[in-house]
């Protein structure tokens, strides 16, 4: 074991940057060309009843990316593929940096915030108890930790990828659940904040403040139709969902790293002796 993960180390370890440029460069242009791309078309905004869907430039880089790979144009092979997400690492780690100057910066902010505020933060451990017996019925092992802990995102993967290493299986869901929600993520969430609004059981500023869930393109999408549905709060929802969005990046912080992560890997290891694979079929009936 120690050996082969010896030889995989040595795949990605060069003599030199030229040397590693020179392997990568067409990862590294891909990359550019893409981005170029998804920030030229934009975000575009559907109108769907009294809501919309927004889709983001992420969306777009994301297909592109799919695109090129080596099952479908084969623009890069399955090497690049591999090397690419070694740097992964490299892309969120200003992320990292920016999750503990926030928090140190904020610490006196979250202090003094109401209990409204305060709290909801806290909403996102109730899908913690939703997804994770999911995710193991459906037959995933470690990774099911990464995926359910929280949305994913970039500062959420900084923490995974941190606390369990770029190789491990947590971070391996928590990148799968990035991409997806960087595909569908931000339509699901258009439709669903119209949804909700549309039964009229909550208040539009407990919406706006909801909207707010530490991601911004989420964030944008589920404002969005909530103002679409009620253009004379459209200021206060957007201002709420603002506070919201800075708080959960603040308090989000603590809550995943002290609750969230010790609360998924707990249950995890309760709940998959009995839902793994169905229970392992009843122990073999």
């Amino acid at each position: 074991m120690a050996e082969k993960k010896g030889k995989q180390a040595a795949n990605y370890a060069y003599a030199s940057l030229k040397q590693r440029v020179k392997l990568e460069w067409k990862i590294y242009l891909l990359a550019f060309i893409f981005i170029f791309i998804a920030d030229s078309i934009g975000q575009i905004q559907i109108p769907v009843g009294n809501g919309k869907i927004i889709l983001f430039p992420i969306f777009y880089a994301i297909i592109l990316g799919v695109l090129s790979g080596p099952q479908v144009a084969k623009m890069v092979n399955n090497k690049q593929v591999k090397a690419a997400s070694k740097l992964v690492v490299v892309g969120i780690a200003p992320f990292i940096a920016k999750l503990g100057i926030t928090a140190g910066a904020n610490f006196e902010t979250i202090l003094n915030a109401g209990p409204a505020v305060l709290l909801h933060g806290f909403g996102s451990l109730f899908s913690i108890v939703l997804a994770l017996p999911v995710a193991i019925l459906l037959g995933m092992k470690r990774e099911a930790v990464g995926a359910c802990f929280s949305i994913n995102r970039e500062s959420h993967m900084a923490l995974i990828n941190n606390i369990y290493g770029s190789d491990s299986a947590e971070a391996r869901g928590s990148l799968s659940i990035y991409i997806v929600g960087g595909m569908v993520g931000t339509i699901y969430f258009g439709l669903m904040a119209s949804a909700v609004a549309m039964t009229g059981l909550f208040h539009p500023h407990a919406l706006g403040l909801a909207s707010g869930v530490g991601a911004g393109i989420m964030m944008a999408s589920s404002s969005a139709s909530v103002c679409a549905i009620y253009p004379e709060s459209a200021e206060t929802i957007k201002a709420l969902a603002s506070v919201g969005e800075t708080m959960a990046g603040i308090t989000g912080i603590y809550i995943n790293m002290f609750l969230a992560i010790p609360l998924c890997d707990k249950l995890y290891m309760i709940l998959e002796p009995k839902l793994g694979r169905f229970g392992k079929e009843k122990k073999q009936v």
